[in-house]
């Protein structure tokens, strides 16, 4: 959060959101109790403004946050519409964890997921995290256009004999030809998720939230279906680059609004009368980015 952003909290009638943090074993499996987490504005990190341990469960308590107003994430705005934080996870015999950039919007519970690899481990921690801005907010390319229906007559063009909800898909974490860019296993559902909590607001209605999803589950089963990105010679299902697919982040908080409705309705996709596969459901917010003929986020 910029500075001139925290005077406006401190200034102004600011709203309020919550933040839950789930501490975990580097492997997912294993909950950590009592670890302390440290929270603070992300342009004060130095400033700390709660403390709070997790439970049995490695949760915190949801923790009541100022946020910028509710209408700021209601129609576009040069404004910020969320609050930006960042948190520091340790734990007995764990490495510590920084998180910076963990977005809060009004009235609504955002839930951050932080893994913590043991001070004997083997593996390499990931210590320090930064979330970007919100796609509807900050800049980021805009999506080249492809067929939203893939042709199905090329030799070796579709893999799948049916439109299959996998348990992960292999995100790669910049654009196609990157070879430098990490490649993450994520269950398809947390993708959804992550995604949604990436490029809309969480505040919007409830309807707006389910077609932005349904959209974004449409796109995503298509790579899947067509194999696209395997076609091409490469190792994964979809990139994190807007230009190519959705904006993926790792490590970002997820709404708990938006993982509900994720949850209630990951099994379904958008298609055509009489074509099987899920349609390439392109969009753009129609805003910073216009895209006739498309559909538009706001």
């Amino acid at each position: 959060m910029s500075k001139q952003n925290i005077r406006y909290l401190q200034s102004d009638n600011p709203d309020e959101g919550s933040l839950q943090v789930n501490v975990e074993s580097a492997s997912g499996t294993l909950p950590i109790e009592n670890a302390t987490v440290e929270i603070s504005y992300t342009g004060d990190p130095s400033g700390s403004i709660e403390q709070v341990t997790t439970n049995s469960s490695g949760q915190t308590e949801g923790i009541m946050l100022d946020t910028p107003p509710l209408e700021y994430s209601m129609e576009p705005s040069e404004q910020q519409p969320y609050a930006e934080y960042t948190i520091r996870v340790s734990a007995v015999g764990y490495t510590s964890v920084t998180v910076s950039g963990i977005q809060l919007l009004p009235g609504e519970r955002s839930v951050q997921r932080v893994r913590l690899v043991s001070l004997d481990s083997s593996l390499n921690p990931i210590d320090n995290i930064v979330i970007p801005a919100n796609t509807l907010f900050g800049n980021f390319p805009p999506k080249i256009p492809e067929a939203e229906i893939k042709p199905v007559d090329e030799s070796g063009e579709i893999v799948l004999s049916r439109v299959v909800v996998p348990e992960y898909i292999i995100v790669h974490d910049g654009a196609p030809t990157d070879n430098t860019a990490r490649d993450y296993y994520v269950t398809y559902k947390d993708y959804i998720k992550n995604v949604a909590s990436s490029e809309i607001y969480a505040t919007w209605p409830d309807a707006t939230i389910r077609a932005n999803i349904l959209a974004i589950m449409s796109f995503t089963l298509n790579r899947v279906y067509t194999e696209w990105y395997r076609n091409k010679g490469y190792d994964f299902t979809i990139t994190s680059s807007t230009a190519f697919d959705h904006k993926w982040i790792y490590g970002r908080n997820i709404f708990a609004n938006i993982s509900r409705i994720v949850d209630e309705i990951f099994l379904n996709y958008l298609s055509r009368p009489n074509v099987k596969q899920p349609i390439l459901t392109q969009y753009c917010d129609g805003q910073r980015v216009s895209c006739p003929n498309w559909m538009t986020q706001w």
